[in-house]
């Protein structure tokens, strides 16, 4: 048996079942991420100074990736214990449940303190959610997929968050833009938390059906599978972890920038209206739902940590130029600074859920995937739009945070020097066969360590 002996119209079910609950739990967490920034200094975090307002919410928005670790260990174990796909079913009612419910909370106004306290309950509920889904998704396609062109069939759960940004921003846009401001701020922005409940009923419908992967059938099979996969992670594959984590941290702050700050600085210090930034993150996210694949694919042709360190470049210089383009305050320049953005971030996006479970062996890849994206998450996501409204708070100046980003894809550059390229045979051992060819790139173009 061999992992392309799934059938191709299984592979796509696969394909599909990974990318749509992955977008629909985006949906919930990025409809969170423009609320933080655009709605809830004013409905949960009221202040005299606005910035600070807008300090706390982004305080709340970092709980959720805080969170991600504890359901990375949680999900992540019982992949590797139980099986992948039910966990898949377990994370998108966790996440559902917990912004449903944010569409129904009182604000300050009605119950004081308890509003931004059960806010950040809720939050802690979706980080754990997307904690154990960020790893788990993406080993479902890709263990199902063709162990030639794992680049591409792992970036179905990649392509989830600018998909599930798409859709947050095109609900936020519809809906503002249909109320007055006064109606938008009263009751219309819960329209777009309680439409959760639709998407998360269809999304479980997809994958209540779903079989698990050759590969986690084959271990459970044959009885190997770790008793304590966290403990062994740490022990045997440490260095795929650092490596996993490093990659993380620069995409995740990168996102924050072109998908959460944006508003925040574009409407508050350039002096765009809501809508044009909205108008912006929609179209950029949607050049990304045809990017990410398609930068999975490339890295399927040309080594893949070759490929991801150039982005990882981009990335780092892109801000120097972002920021002095966008004060002129042309809406054409906006939307192509954050388009470009957003390019450049599925450059390294697209691959990096391949590259991530290329770092672990298949009876810890459930474990070791879900810790490398919640830990490098943490240190990169969680904390970036708080650090972004802080340097700016603190020196009025964009600079600061060109350098930040920078910093942060110079550490993702680090760990594809640390990391390591697939090893077929690890998975052919299982599935008891002779491991597929896979294209190795020249030695003059891969950065093999």
């Amino acid at each position: 048996m061999t992992v392309s002996s799934v059938s191709l119209r299984d592979k796509r079910k696969a394909f599909t079942a990974s990318l749509v609950g992955t977008s629909l739990e985006w949906y919930d967490f990025a409809i969170y991420s423009a609320s933080a920034a655009l709605l809830f200094p004013r409905l949960f975090f009221p202040s005299s100074d606005s910035f600070t307002g807008v300090i706390l919410a982004f305080s709340t928005y970092a709980v959720g990736y805080v969170a991600r670790p504890l359901g990375a260990l949680v999900f992540g174990r019982l992949g590797d214990r139980i099986g992948r796909k039910h966990v898949l079913v377990a994370t998108l009612l966790l996440i559902g449940a917990a912004t449903f419910l944010i569409g129904l909370l009182p604000t300050y106004e009605t119950i004081g303190f308890w509003a931004p306290l059960l806010l950040v309950l809720l939050r802690l509920a979706q980080g754990i959610g997307v904690g154990g889904e960020l790893g788990v998704a993406v080993l479902y396609s890709n263990e199902n997929g063709d162990t030639r062109r794992r680049g591409f069939w792992s970036s179905a759960s990649q392509i989830g968050p600018p998909a599930g940004n798409l859709l947050a921003n095109a609900a936020l846009a519809v809906i503002s833009g249909t109320l007055s401001d006064e109606a938008f701020f009263s009751w219309g922005w819960r329209i777009a938390f309680l439409l959760s409940a639709v998407l998360v009923a269809f999304g479980l419908w997809i994958r209540i059906r779903l079989e698990d992967t050759p590969i986690a059938r084959a271990i459970h099979a044959s009885g190997d599978q770790a008793d304590a996969p966290l403990r062994e992670v740490f022990r045997k594959e440490s260095r795929g972890l650092i490596a996993a984590a490093f990659s993380r941290i620069g995409p995740d702050v990168t996102y924050a920038l072109f998908t959460v700050f944006v508003y925040t600085y574009a409407t508050m210090v350039v002096g765009f209206e809501r809508s044009q930034v909205l108008v912006a993150v929609l179209i950029g996210s949607a050049v990304q739902v045809l990017v990410i694949p398609c930068a999975g694919a490339l890295t399927d042709r040309f080594n893949r940590r070759l490929v991801f360190g150039v982005a990882a470049a981009a990335a780092a210089a892109w801000p120097f130029i972002f920021f002095p383009l966008i004060e002129g305050r042309s809406g054409l320049g906006l939307t192509l600074g954050v388009i470009t953005g957003l390019v450049i971030h599925s450059t390294m996006y697209g691959p990096q859920g391949a590259f991530i479970t290329d770092q672990f062996s298949p009876r810890l890849r459930s474990t070791g995937s879900s810790m490398g994206f919640a830990i490098g998450s943490t240190f990169g996501g969680a904390i970036a739009p708080l650090a972004f409204a802080a340097l700016f708070e603190n020196t009025h100046s964009w600079l600061p945070i060109a350098v930040y980003i920078a910093v942060a894809c110079s550490i993702s550059i680090v760990g594809m020097l640390l990391g390591r390229d697939y090893k077929p045979s690890e998975d052919a051992h299982y599935l008891g066969a002779q491991p597929e060819p896979v294209l190795t790139p020249s030695p003059a173009t891969s950065p093999n360590a």
